[in-house]
């Protein structure tokens, strides 16, 4: 006798914002990047960075760690809790489920937006949220790769692990007021985002540009990869990573960082060089995504300046994420927030191009002004706030529809 395999329940949740992750974490990283910067902003110029180290966090570390576990990994989760059920077929956290997932990254944030850079009882309790938080998001990322046996997501698996470590060593750091652990544990959490940047962005951005240039859905012009320059831009930021945090007391590590970082900016220039083509110019979802990698590499040429006292590690450091961390990130929420959504990526909100060019302000601003004008620094570093809110107030408004709707074409996600 035949068996008739009867259809699965429709999924359904209690909200579309809960539908799949990206869309509670990317509303809400927008909402949190502003809120955060305008926070940083006050502790900027009510305090002009002094600090109790007995009873405050040191003003740049409170900046470091929000906008590294706070908004980095808030990006990640909405990505990985998005992306990983394309590349394994098994689904991902929904409903309540996804909700229990989201409410410890928000319970941490109000947390640190309302206590500041006090260390008390509070910021212990945001300490265990904030773990709690990517603890979960591990289990959900790892359970269907390790369902489907994907060897290839190892890389992803490795970085989301560390990071979990980095986040242990701050708050144990926190805790023993050891502000060298602390700078190293930020500092490791954030080159760990940007390898998980490279890593993503080397995998989408071909198929982005083949897509977004498309004619009549037909893919007209084919973007190459090298496995060279891969190899080339893993070994390298591989050896910037351990050099930069480990070997920094030693003169001569100095030639080695300088080395690997130069390693890490050819492989994406050719990188770039090979992603380019003509037509991207005349669409903002593109030409972000290719100078969001522009930015990066630039900041890894500035990084290897900066061990001879050319230029300042926080310029370079800044140069790099506000391009990686900054602008990469609002061209992906704003790319993938229409594909899966049942939109047209070919017709994003006219306001698209407007975000990213706030966003470019912002890195030219605090870059380049800050470093040809570092009498001005104080001024450069408000303008460059100011053009950051700008960019994520206009990607919020633009967005917070698209996000809460259903999806246009019926579907569930």
């Amino acid at each position: 006798m035949q068996t008739i395999n009867m259809p699965t329940k429709r999924p359904t949740s209690p909200h579309p914002i809960l539908n799949l992750g990206f869309r509670i974490f990317f509303l809400s990283a927008g909402i949190f990047a502003i809120l955060s910067m305008l926070k940083w902003s006050h502790i900027t110029f009510a305090t002009k960075f002094a600090f109790d180290p007995l009873t405050q966090i040191m003003p740049f570390y409170w900046h470091g760690h929000e906008m590294i576990f706070g908004y980095g990994l808030a990006l990640i989760a909405g990505f990985l809790l998005t992306a990983v059920k394309t590349w394994t077929s098994q689904p991902m956290p929904y409903g309540y489920k996804l909700l229990i997932i989201f409410l410890p990254w928000a319970f941490a944030r109000i947390i640190y937006l309302a206590n500041g850079i006090q260390i008390n009882a509070l910021t212990m309790l945001a300490g265990f949220f904030d773990l709690l938080f990517w603890l979960l998001t591990v289990f959900y990322v790892v359970k269907p790769i390790y369902k489907v046996r994907q060897k290839r997501q190892i890389g992803i698996v490795v970085k989301m692990s560390l990071l979990l470590l980095c986040q242990i060593c701050f708050y144990v750091a926190l805790a023993n007021k050891d502000l060298v652990l602390m700078k190293g544990s930020l500092l490791a959490g954030f080159y760990l985002i940007i390898g998980v940047v490279l890593t993503i962005g080397r995998r989408v951005m071909p198929m982005f540009i083949e897509r977004g240039i498309a004619e009549g859905g037909e893919v007209v012009h084919k973007v190459k990869n090298s496995d060279l320059l891969d190899r080339l831009s893993l070994f390298g930021f591989f050896a910037f990573f351990v050099c930069d945090i480990f070997l920094t007391n030693f003169d001569w590590a100095k030639w080695l960082i300088a080395v690997s970082a130069l390693v890490v900016a050819v492989a994406n220039l050719l990188r770039l060089k090979n992603w380019h083509l003509p037509q991207i110019w005349r669409r903002p979802l593109l030409w972000s995504l290719w100078l969001s990698f522009f930015g990066m590499t630039v900041g890894f040429v500035l990084f290897a300046l900066a061990p001879f006292g050319l230029i300042s590690h926080s310029l370079a450091l800044h140069a790099v994420s506000l391009a990686g961390v900054g602008l990469m990130t609002l061209a992906m929420m704003s790319r993938v927030s229409l594909g899966h959504t049942g939109r047209s990526v070919h017709n994003p909100p006219k306001t698209v191009a407007l975000i990213f060019i706030c966003m470019v302000m912002a890195w030219l601003v605090r870059v380049l002004w800050g470093w040809f004008v570092p009498s001005l620094y104080f001024a450069s570093l408000g303008i460059a706030q100011g053009f950051w809110i700008m960019a994520f107030l206009l990607f919020v408004i633009s967005y917070a529809k698209i996000l809460a709707s259903p999806r246009t074409d019926g579907l569930f996600g």
